[in-house]
């Protein structure tokens, strides 16, 4: 946040205290995102936009929604979007999660509020008190965000496509469980480069 910016998978983003400070770990989402297909890609908490602006970058044929509910986030995404070159094809809107998300999509991703409240005292100060809270924890047991998400995203995918989120390394167990609940199907649980649980993905099935 001193610097204003931050370097992440191929690119330079702007950050701001208004958005959380991409990391090094949500790199393994973005390599897990890019070995599936997709033209359209949703990402939900889209903060910097530095998920959804990666994929893009990567997939020149692929258009996308970035959403989040803090217009300051936003801002910086459009920033984002702009100083790479991608605006043409991001779309950033506020919404909480798929409230007014339209259309489907062939893959949606997030890296969602994962902190549980009373792990919050726990955090580096660094992080716990430069960084949006709302970015950071779900003020609850850290899962209630991927209940929502899980939840909803059958009906926003496509036939075929994939969720995609990050976690945090105790949760893989009880995020596949919820994946599972909400009728997805070849759910793996990958880890980051420090071999600690990173993402849980699954296939929408069913049709």
């Amino acid at each position: 946040h001193l610097l204003g910016y931050r370097d992440f998978y191929k690119h330079r983003f702007i950050v701001t205290a208004d958005v959380l400070d991409p990391r090094p770990d949500t790199e393994t989402l973005i390599e897990a995102a890019l070995a599936v297909p997709f033209t359209r890609v949703l990402d939900l908490g889209t903060g910097s936009g530095c998920i959804l602006l990666s994929l893009l970058g990567d997939r020149p044929d692929a258009t996308g929604v970035g959403t989040d509910l803090s217009d300051a986030a936003l801002a910086v995404a459009g920033r984002n979007a702009a100083a790479l070159d991608l605006q043409s094809r991001a779309t950033f809107l506020q919404s909480d999660w798929f409230a007014d998300v339209a259309g489907s999509f062939d893959l949606i991703v997030s890296n969602p509020p994962y902190i549980a409240a009373d792990e919050m005292a726990g955090l580096q100060a660094d992080v716990r008190d430069h960084e949006p809270r709302m970015a950071l924890t779900d003020e609850a047991d850290g899962l209630t965000c991927y209940r929502i998400i899980a939840n909803g995203a059958h009906a926003a995918l496509n036939t075929d496509g994939h969720l995609m989120v990050e976690i945090g390394p105790t949760q893989g167990a009880a995020v596949a469980e919820m994946f599972a609940a909400n009728g997805f199907a070849k759910i793996q649980v990958t880890q980051d480069l420090d071999g600690r649980d990173r993402v849980v993905f699954g296939q929408k099935s069913g049709g």
